[in-house]
C-alpha cells in the first residue's frame, strides 16, 4: 500500500478495472491541469530532450530567484520538494529532530535513513490538530537539532497562528535549531507570501517549495529548496547527484510562474469549489470536517464499522486513508479539492454510501 495519494493503478488492480475508470480524490493536484503556456512550450522545445541539462540549471536558478526577490544562490531545484528533503536532511546530518504528527510521511523517512532519534510532538482532536504554545516549551526542552514544520500541514489542510509561527522561527533562530517550513502547498493561498521574505534574517531557515501540485505537473516533479545560509545551499548542490531534473521539469520552472492568468483562474476556482465542498461534506451527520485552507480537506467518518476509501472505491471513486499517518486512526480521510462535477459526484457517493441521500 503506498504512503501517499495518487496510486491509482494500485486501486484499479485491486477492484478489476483500468486506471483511467477511477475518480482520483487522494491526491491534491489542481483539477485546471498543467497550464497551456507550459503545454505550447514543450511542444514547441521538444528538441530540449536531445540535450542533456545544465547540470547547474542556471536559467531555472534565475527564474525562481525573480519569482522570489532573492539570490540563485539562495535557490536549489530539485526533482519535487521530496529529493530536498532528503538533500537537507544529509546535509544538516541531525542527531535529533521534532516532528509534528499527523504529517509528511518523506520527513521521518529521510531523517531514519541518517539515524536520527525523531521525538513526536503530537496534535489531537482536542486541541484541532493545531500546535499551540506548548511547542516552544518542548523546543526549549528537547533541543533537537532540527524541527519540520508543514504550513498549510499535510494531511489536516490547517495553517498554524501566524503569531506562534513567528514564535517558532525566533525560538529555532535562538536556541540553534534547525527550521525547515514545508510550504508546498502554501501557493493555493492568495497573498500569502510565507517565510521566504525572512530567510536573510534567520540562516537556520529552509524553507521547501513545490510547483507539483499547483501547476499539477505531478508527472514532471518539481520543486525547490531556499535558504539564507549561501555556504549550506552551495554545500547542498556539491553534494547531489547530477541531472535530477528533466528538461522539461526546468522549463516548466522558468515559465509558469509568470502565467497571472493560470494562477488567478486558479484561486478563483478554488475560491469557489472549497467552501461548497467543505459545506457539503460538514451536512453529512456522519462526518466530521475540518476547514482547511489548502487545496485539500481532512475528515473523520463517526460511523468506524464503514471504510470509506473501500465503499467509495466500489463506486470508482479513491479518497485518501489515513491510517498510516502517525496519531491518525482508520476513521481518517484526506479528499482533493476538484472541479465542481467531480466534487458533486463525491458528495453523491457519500450521502449513498452513508445513508444520508
Amino acid at each position: 500500500m503506498s504512503e501517499h495519494g495518487g496510486n491509482v493503478l494500485e486501486m484499479a488492480l485491486k477492484i478489476g478495472t483500468d486506471a483511467e475508470n477511477i475518480l482520483d480524490f487522494s491526491a491534491n493536484i489542481n483539477p485546471l491541469g498543467m497550464p497551456d503556456s507550459l503545454k505550447i512550450a514543450i511542444v514547441e522545445q521538444l528538441a530540449r530532450a536531445e540535450h542533456y541539462p545544465d547540470v547547474e540549471y542556471r536559467q531555472l536558478h534565475s527564474a525562481l530567484a525573480r519569482a522570489h526577490h532573492c539570490l540563485p544562490e539562495n535557490i536549489m531545484a530539485g526533482n519535487g520538494a521530496t529529493e530536498l528533503i532528503y538533500a537537507v536532511v544529509h546535509y544538516l546530518q541531525p542527531r535529533s529532530a521534532l516532528l509534528l504528527t499527523p504529517g509528511f510521511a518523506e520527513y521521518r523517512r529521510a531523517l531514519q535513513r541518517v539515524g536520527c532519534q525523531i521525538h513526536d510532538y503530537q496534535m489531537s482532536e482536542a486541541d484541532g490538530y493545531q500546535p499551540d504554545e506548548r511547542l516552544l516549551d518542548v523546543l526549549v526542552q528537547l533541543r533537537p537539532d532540527c524541527l519540520f514544520l508543514a504550513t498549510p500541514n499535510n494531511p489536516t489542510g490547517l495553517m498554524p497562528d501566524a503569531a506562534l509561527l513567528q514564535a517558532i522561527v525566533q525560538c529555532c533562530h535562538q536556541h540553534h535549531i534547525a527550521l525547515i517550513v514545508d510550504e508546498a502547498f502554501i501557493d493555493f493561498l492568495p497573498n500569502a507570501p510565507g517565510l521566504i521574505p525572512q530567510l536573510a534574517d534567520f540562516p537556520q531557515l529552509y524553507v521547501l517549495r513545490s510547483l507539483t501540485k499547483f501547476f499539477a505537473i505531478p508527472g514532471l516533479r518539481l520543486g525547490y529548496l531556499l535558504s539564507g545560509n549561501l555556504a549550506a545551499m552551495a554545500q547542498m548542490k556539491q553534494q547531489r547527484e547530477p541531472w535530477t531534473i528533466n528538461a522539461f521539469a526546468t522549463l516548466a520552472g522558468e515559465i509558469i510562474l509568470d502565467d497571472q492568468p493560470y494562477i488567478q483562474a486558479t484561486h478563483e476556482w478554488l475560491k469557489q469549489q472549497r467552501p461548497w465542498l467543505y459545506q457539503h461534506l460538514a451536512d453529512l451527520p456522519a462526518l466530521q470536517v475540518w476547514q482547511g485552507c489548502a487545496n485539500y480537506i481532512f475528515l473523520r467518518c463517526l460511523r468506524p464499522e464503514i471504510n470509506l476509501q473501500q465503499a467509495l472505491l466500489q463506486q470508482h471513486i479513491l479518497i485518501r486513508h489515513c491510517a498510516n499517518y502517525p496519531g491518525l486512526t482508520g476513521d481518517h480521510y484526506r479528499v482533493a479539492i476538484k472541479s465542481a462535477t467531480d466534487n458533486q459526484r463525491l458528495v453523491t457517493a457519500l450521502q449513498q454510501v452513508l445513508g444520508h441521500g
